[in-house]
């Protein structure tokens, strides 16, 4: 099965869905055409993510959740405009990004499940570590971590918020699928981790409770926030965002 093909029936995906749309609120379409990418399943980044300094050493590396396997296939979903747009104000979390958080997820979801479907009727194996069982989140950090391994396969670095910056920005969500198909690898275009984050500071003023600062994020202070104010205000949609909209990353690599 070649990259080419699984780009072009995830870009299907993206456009035909009905998960893809939140009509009840006046959403025509959550996320925009997606970024994908390959990492390889021995790429050496992997074993550090086990660092306590990186994530910690409950995070599985690729052949963890699947014995043989090859390829990861990661991805970027940039919310549509209509979602970012609404959100660019201050104060709370606009509606529209809540739905997109909440539901987009959902479309996330079906996604994963539809990549890992196409692979197996290709004769392959996959999984889609967020979707499994064993998939779990403890103190903000889980034992597979979208971002990074959307770092490691040549999506974009890291900014001040810890939001990944894509050729499309940092402003939505991302996914992966682990598969024993060998797929080209994606060149990543950078070194550093903040290759692609030009350190302006706008998200430190961005951010609601001030969790964002010249050295990294208080990532306790933001899910305080986004479980006393947001979710108690709007159960059973939670999240935020303003760190991710009305900045020059919010849906272009600001270093280009």
């Amino acid at each position: 099965m070649e990259l080419s093909k699984i780009t072009r029936l995830v870009s299907q995906f993206i456009n035909d869905s009905d998960f893809n749309k939140v009509p009840e609120i006046g959403i025509n379409r959550i996320y925009d055409q997606p970024l994908i990418a390959v990492a390889s399943a021995n790429d050496k980044l992997f074993a550090q993510l086990k660092n306590p300094d990186i994530i910690d050493k409950n995070h599985k590396n690729p052949k963890e959740w699947l014995e043989d396997a090859e390829s990861i296939i990661s991805y970027f979903l940039p919310f549509s405009a209509e979602i970012r747009q609404a959100n660019k104000g201050d104060g709370l979390p606009a509606i529209e990004w809540l739905y997109g958080r909440i539901e987009g997820e959902e479309c996330n979801k079906k996604l994963r499940e539809f990549i890992v479907e196409e692979i197996s009727r290709q004769g392959g194996k996959a999984v889609a570590p967020a979707l499994s069982l064993d998939f779990k989140v403890k103190h903000n950090k889980s034992n597979w971590s979208e971002r990074h391994v959307a770092f490691i396969a040549g999506l974009g670095t890291f900014g001040l918020s810890k939001s990944l910056i894509t050729e499309k920005g940092c402003a939505g969500r991302y996914g992966s699928v682990i598969t024993n198909i060998e797929l080209q690898t994606t060149i990543r275009q950078y070194e550093d981790l903040y290759d692609y984050c030009i350190m302006c500071g706008a998200c430190i003023s961005r951010c609601p409770v001030k969790a964002i600062h010249e050295k990294g994020k208080d990532d306790k202070v933001c899910q305080q926030f986004i479980d006393e104010e947001i979710y108690t205000k709007y159960a059973p949609r939670y999240g935020c965002g303003k760190c991710q909209t009305a900045l020059p990353c919010e849906d272009v690599n600001p270093n280009k």
